[in-house]
């Protein structure tokens, strides 16, 4: 059992008070000494979604505190949903769940269906559950808006299949839709572009210590 929490931070802040002078349409800035608390930053995004996908695919249950409370986070805890991932949600706290991993690849609750995952325009959700579910075992198809459909994701795709994936996007735009046909990865080597989104280099860090041999990732350019 384990407990992560997205972002946080204690300190000491300096601030200032502020005088409005309506008439001269002027602010006047005097300092105070100083004001002692705790502060607790809203969780990262893409913080939030690769701490969800580890907990995951780790073994045992995983509490995460201070998730962000976004569109992106959401689509990807449905998508967890569908994946049938268990994730209890703190009925007191909306930034809280406990997630219990799978101990190792996310197969399809349905083989022989093709499982739909809509991931709206939640690049944060769509890069790393590409990676992630090549590793498994299952049909998917990962989506999201049109404006997601303009969003490259041909770098990683090439990557996945220099493993052995079977995976794909719009060959005309290098953008999702992805379509996998997962059947487990046994490893590989595969060179990726660094000068492209770090995601992809992400994703696929996260995704390959649950394949069945050792990946070897070299970064180009």
């Amino acid at each position: 059992s384990r407990s992560a929490s997205v972002a946080g931070n204690k300190g000491t802040m300096k601030m200032s008070a502020v005088a409005v002078d309506k008439e001269t349409n002027s602010l006047t800035v005097t300092p105070i000494k100083s004001l002692d608390g705790t502060v607790t930053l809203p969780g990262s995004k893409s913080l939030s979604n690769r701490c969800l996908l580890l907990a995951a695919l780790s073994k045992g249950e995983t509490k995460v505190e201070n998730l962000l409370e976004s569109d992106d986070i959401r689509y990807m805890l449905d998508a967890l949903d569908q994946l049938q991932v268990p994730v209890a949600r703190d009925p007191n706290d909306p930034t809280c769940v406990t997630v219990t991993g799978q101990a190792g690849p996310i197969d399809s609750p349905s083989p022989e269906d093709v499982l739909e995952l809509f991931l709206g325009n939640a690049g944060t959700a769509m890069r790393p559950l590409a990676a992630a579910l090549c590793m498994g075992k299952g049909k998917f198809v990962l989506d999201g808006v049109p404006r997601m459909r303009e969003r490259p994701i041909a770098d990683l795709i090439d990557g996945l299949v220099q493993l052995g994936a079977d995976v794909s996007c719009v060959s005309e735009t290098g953008c999702p839709p992805v379509t996998i046909q997962a059947n487990g990865m046994k490893g590989g080597e595969a060179s990726i572009s660094g000068k492209m989104s770090s995601q992809f280099l992400s994703s696929m860090l996260m995704a390959s210590p649950v394949a069945t041999g050792d990946v070897t990732i070299k970064i180009k350019d």
